[in-house]
């Protein structure tokens, strides 16, 4: 934390930034409304809310992605035009993308230099760009191969190198949205160092997450968004993770997960053998081992990569495959007509995708059409031997959408209209209410609130106290440790080993998904 030096500079000085009366509407809806916030310089200020509070929003506009409809944007005490992002680079703030913005088959020198080369000549700009790299690498623990592949690179580096580029464009202020959502802890503390050290060196930075750990560990003043409105900005010293999470919510929230010991019953996933390769042929799967019983819930740790995400393409008859793979003890088919997402649902199986806006909805589609995609054939839908009773299609619609808290409760409204975390509660109540035997979940709670986390972790609670099996896959080893009844952890297509949660810990968990088994690494 800042010392008290620090903090009496930062009386004498004008804000790095500072927002007046920020409001933007998109149609009926006010997305940000009169928002003021001022951001020291030298200091990690976080921004917490709720999905659909206005936080990327306002971040939007600092970036220069959106224009505000009211309100003045200062940079260091000046009024600052930001009208696109390149007006936000020249005025010193560079954003660190939570999906980053990266060429695949660049290198790492090629993707700082994309966009800011100094002339048609590119070996000048190289060199220029290979011996800044250096210094920034070395002043900041941001060591990176600038000659390797982003392709070839795992996501800590890719990030390294996203925050790299910003430095290299002389950013002063970063702002970094879900920073460490795809690390490992490992990863992740060594994000936390540098970004130390770039506080240390004078940045400011403006830190999105909806980690409050992450927020009370790196840092100095937190701002809280409700429905597009700044509710609060404390110090962080000042403060805890309860107050803050009844601050986005409006009421207490409960932070750890509530639930009784399990009471596994029979086999319902069998995994015997289970290979799989992919389009390009490379082996995702190497001889998977698992079962899931009736009445528990198994997680699966892993980064993002290692498999995890193949698995449940598999298992949700998106992905061919070899191997066996038995549902209530009898075989699924791997390949084939049978082997696909309708045949799946009939045998019991519903899927929660990781990718809730790639596999999961149809972002133009509104909310009641994707409420009953999947199950479309079902006869609750049918008004006829031809037609589709839409109507009914709508209330049902519209009752989990009230039931399942989703907001704005509009079954018209068109799924790309909503927040991350409402589209992910259609997804939620689309497949848990049609009471499956086993549910496969891919991060459930990816870029979802303190809140809306809460309710989905009771949802998955409550299927395995009816007695299902819950197959969980998610990056975050804290969601992991706190539902699973057991945990597997993969590496590189490999079931690295199995522990029960009250075990093991993140540490241990964390050094068997970086392929450290401590029988020598793979």
């Amino acid at each position: 934390m800042v010392g008290a030096k620090t903090e009496g500079q930062q009386a004498t000085v004008a804000p790095a930034i500072e927002l007046r009366g920020i409001s933007k509407a998109f149609g009926p809806v006010q997305a940000n409304k009169d928002i003021s916030i001022s951001v020291q310089p030298g200091t990690i200020h976080g921004i917490i809310g709720e999905n659909g509070a206005g936080k990327s929003t306002l971040m939007s506009i600092l970036y220069g992605f959106y224009k505000a409809d009211e309100g003045q944007i200062f940079i260091h005490g000046k009024e600052t035009q930001i009208p696109d992002s390149q007006a936000a680079i020249r005025a010193g703030i560079g954003m660190v993308f939570q999906h980053f913005k990266l060429v695949e088959n660049f290198s790492v020198l090629e993707n700082v230099i994309l966009g800011v080369e100094d002339g048609a000549m590119l070996r000048p700009s190289l060199a220029k760009a290979r011996k800044s790299l250096k210094a920034l690498a070395d002043e900041y623990e941001l060591h990176v191969d600038p000659e390797a592949l982003i392709e070839n690179l795992g996501v800590g580096s890719q990030q390294r190198v996203e925050i790299l580029k910003a430095l290299y464009r002389e950013a002063d202020i970063l702002i970094l949205d879900e920073p460490t959502g795809v690390l490992t802890p490992a990863e992740a503390d060594h994000l936390f160092r540098i970004l130390n050290g770039l506080r240390d060196q004078g940045k400011t930075i403006i830190l999105i997450t909806h980690k409050l750990r992450e927020i009370m560990e790196i840092t100095n003043t937190v701002s809280v968004m409700r429905r597009g409105e700044m509710t609060a900005t404390v110090k962080t010293k000042d403060t805890n993770p309860e107050e803050l999470a009844e601050l986005m919510v409006g009421r207490k929230v409960l932070l750890r997960v509530d639930k009784v010991p399990a009471q596994p019953g029979e086999k319902v996933l069998d995994i015997k053998d289970l290979h799989m390769v992919d389009d390009h042929g490379v082996e995702r799967l190497k001889g998977i081992n698992l079962n899931v019983r009736a009445g528990e819930i198994l997680g699966i740790a892993g980064v993002s990569g290692n498999g995890q995400s193949e698995l449940m393409e598999v298992l949700g008859g998106y992905a061919s495959a070899t191997g066996e793979i038995r549902v209530n003890g009898d075989p699924i088919d791997l390949t084939g007509k049978y082997s696909d997402g309708r045949s799946r649902r009939e045998r019991g199986i519903a899927h929660v995708p990781e990718d809730r806006q790639e596999h999961g909805l149809i972002m133009n589609f509104p909310a009641w059409q994707n409420v009953a995609f999947g199950y479309h054939h079902s006869e609750e839908y049918q008004k006829n031997a031809l037609l589709m009773d839409n109507k009914k299609m709508v209330e049902i619609a519209q009752d989990k959408m009230d039931r399942f808290d989703v907001r704005p409760p509009l079954p018209g409204l068109a799924a790309k209209n909503f927040s991350g975390g409402n589209q992910q509660k259609i997804v939620v109540a689309r497949e848990i209410e049609r009471n499956p035997d086993l549910l496969l979940v891919g991060q459930p709670t990816r870029g979802v609130d303190i809140g809306a986390i809460e309710f989905i972790h009771k949802q998955i609670i409550g299927l395995r106290d009816q007695g299902k099996a819950v197959l969980l896959v998610s990056v975050e080893l804290e969601e992991i440790l706190s539902l699973s009844d057991r945990i597997a952890v993969m590496f590189d297509g490999h079931i690295m080993g199995e522990h029960l949660p009250d075990q093991t810990d993140e540490r241990e968990l964390g050094l068997l998904m970086a392929g450290v088994t401590g029988e020598g690494d793979r």
